[in-house]
């Protein structure tokens, strides 16, 4: 390697100049996100129908009853490399990056994976690769072919109004890659992190940052803050904004 070696000095000019690049890199991310915020809804006409570990569910269904859902399409079914034992390499790399979904959840917002492989087989896949916190549903009509996933894998984002389904998002390709922190599932739906901080249309969801993140153990639905925890986020809040 031809690394060019410098003092503790000269490398933290270096990272600063590189930090300003990466901080208007931030704000140009906050800002595409503030426009998906803005996307038009696609209205979702048909019915979808899904297996799934306790049986035939909807699209209605797979949002658990929260108010959005992320359907990622994973690719796992005969004639893709690696069945029976694995799904697709790339798939499977995504996989093992989704984290605790409680999270996702306690933003009012739901993930599941589909794919074309039978519950058995998707059970069983799951319990080898330790997939076991991520719902998983085996797709049975053209839902695939619909959204933009029956030849290649892809995040579809919904919204719910009651009973009614809209399609808010979709990303492939290398946008995948980034997948699988509960930012950036939230980033790419229609509510976002729901954060005051955040540039959304006026009657959007939004709290204050931070108040809301607990241990995945011990969220309870309408409890009030932990005073300690809102002490100590408080604190950071005003660290970060004197760093700038």
């Amino acid at each position: 390697m031809n690394a060019h070696v410098v003092s503790a000095k000269e490398w933290d000019a270096a990272r600063e100049k590189v930090l300003v690049k990466e901080k208007e890199l931030t704000r140009a991310r906050d800002a595409l996100a503030a426009e998906r915020r803005r996307m038009p809804w696609q209205a979702v006409e048909k019915t979808y129908s899904f297996d799934g570990p306790k049986g035939k569910a909807s699209l209605l269904d797979l949002f658990e009853g929260r108010r959005q859902l992320v359907v990622y399409r994973a690719f796992f079914e005969p004639g893709v490399h690696g069945w029976p034992e694995h799904a697709c390499i790339g798939c499977s790399l995504g996989a093992d990056q989704v984290s605790d979904l409680t999270h996702l959840n306690a933003r009012d917002t739901t993930l599941v994976y589909v794919s074309r492989a039978p519950q058995a087989d998707i059970a069983r896949l799951k319990a080898r690769m330790g997939w076991e916190h991520i719902p998983w549903y085996t797709v049975t009509d053209g839902f695939d072919a619909d959204f933009g996933v029956d030849q290649w894998h892809g995040h579809n984002a919904f919204i719910r109004e009651g009973d009614r389904i809209f399609r808010t998002y979709f990303i492939n390709n290398r946008g995948d890659e980034a997948m699988g922190t509960v930012w950036s599932y939230l980033d790419i739906t229609a509510l976002g992190r729901q954060e005051e901080w955040e540039d959304s249309p006026k009657g959007y969801p939004q709290s204050r940052p931070y108040k809301w993140w607990n241990w995945h153990d011990m969220y309870v639905p309408g409890a009030a803050l932990d005073p300690k925890w809102v002490a100590v986020s408080d604190a950071g809040e005003a660290a970060f904004r004197k760093e700038g």
